[in-house]
């Protein structure tokens, strides 16, 4: 990769930048496609900037439906013509006895990691209120079903659905404009769910704090575009536009959010 690449991200993105690197040369070396395990939106958005600007090369993204949050990538020569199948993605329903009880996001997530597999063989999980799904690497799909037959005392059962019945994922997010002061993690929280710095702070560093799906305890981390914060008890947050800046110098943020 070019030197001058890694200045425009985080230096906690330098390896991941490297990785794209590698994947790139792999595709140009064997003209051949390279499929990615399932990107979150920050990591998608650093490997569209570095294969636009180093390389023809072409790529789709896909997560298994529409506004999919995690998506794998088929990175690609231009001769190749990808289809839905080489992007390997297996939808699975949870199945479980809805009378009794209800899953949460969190519970299924946690039980999925807990079998031993890996966050990047997880796409998005969706619910409509009752149902949930999950979309995940066609290679892992049928160890975890075997694996998961309970998400914390609930006996359950995953099934494979076709594409024709994915649920229609019932929280959506609303679209704020916000002015902040500056783009720490802290102070985006605190503006967006109008509480004090003091208690974003807390909250931060007693771990209920997540970026791109990892803990982060660091109440000066600086987001960028497209990150993903999720605040425990309050909702998620995505950095979706970066607006320019006030005559004030305060930062004007395009930004999804889902509130609880």
């Amino acid at each position: 990769m070019n030197a001058n690449v890694y200045q425009h991200f985080r230096v906690d993105e330098h390896p991941f930048i490297d990785l794209i690197g590698d994947w790139l040369e792999q595709v140009q070396s064997q003209y051949a496609p390279y499929l990615t395990d399932f990107l979150d939106p920050r990591q998608a958005y650093i490997l569209e900037t570095l294969i636009r600007q180093d390389s023809d090369l072409q790529f789709t993204f896909y997560g298994g439906y529409e506004s999919a949050e995690r998506k794998r990538c088929l990175i690609y020569p231009d001769y190749y013509q990808p289809t839905d199948e080489d992007f390997e993605v297996t939808l699975l329903e949870i199945n479980y006895p809805k009378k009794f009880v209800t899953l949460s996001h969190g519970k299924v997530l946690g039980t999925l990691l807990a079998s031993g597999v890996k966050r990047e063989f997880f796409g998005d999980i969706i619910s409509d209120g009752e149902r949930w799904q999950v979309f995940l690497d066609k290679g892992v799909a049928s160890f975890i079903g075997i694996q998961v037959d309970k998400m914390g005392k609930v006996s359950v059962r995953l099934e494979e659905k076709s594409y024709t019945e994915i649920l229609i994922p019932k929280d959506g997010w609303s679209e704020e404009h916000e002015t902040v002061s500056s783009l720490r993690l802290d102070s985006v929280i605190s503006t967006v769910y109008n509480i004090s710095r003091q208690r974003s702070k807390q909250l931060i560093e007693s771990g209920k704090v997540k970026i791109n799906w990892t803990e982060n305890t660091r109440p000066d981390f600086v987001l960028d575009l497209l990150d993903i914060i999720s605040v425990r008890g309050f909702g998620r947050i995505q950095i979706q536009g970066l607006e320019g800046k006030t005559k004030k110098d305060k930062f004007r943020l395009l930004l999804g959010v889902l509130r609880k």
